[in-house]
């Protein structure tokens, strides 16, 4: 079993993120899971590989238009709803 931070696994790619630094490392996980080299994928989502190297690596001032779309050229999606309604809290 991974060690636990904050809602994700140290193993496990998905899930509950808190931090920039939890985003970047799902969107890392998600391109290499993918076979992608870090070039391509910028390339495919429309920014720079500057940019994509920075979201990966947890940067907090990343801009939201261009990590939504990097989210979605790379299959993930975002959800949001208020703790009290967490479909994924146990119960």
């Amino acid at each position: 079993m991974g060690r636990q931070r904050e809602g994700i696994s140290q193993d496990t790619a998905y899930g509950k993120i808190t931090t920039p630094e939890e985003l970047g490392r799902i969107i890392r996980h998600k391109r290499k899971e993918t076979g992608v080299l870090q070039e391509t994928a910028a390339g495919m989502a429309g920014v720079g590989t500057k940019f994509l190297s920075q979201l990966e690596n947890g940067k907090e001032t990343a801009e939201l238009g261009k990590t939504l779309q990097v989210l979605r050229k790379m299959g993930l999606e975002v959800y949001i709803f208020p703790r009290s309604a967490d479909p994924f809290k146990e119960r």
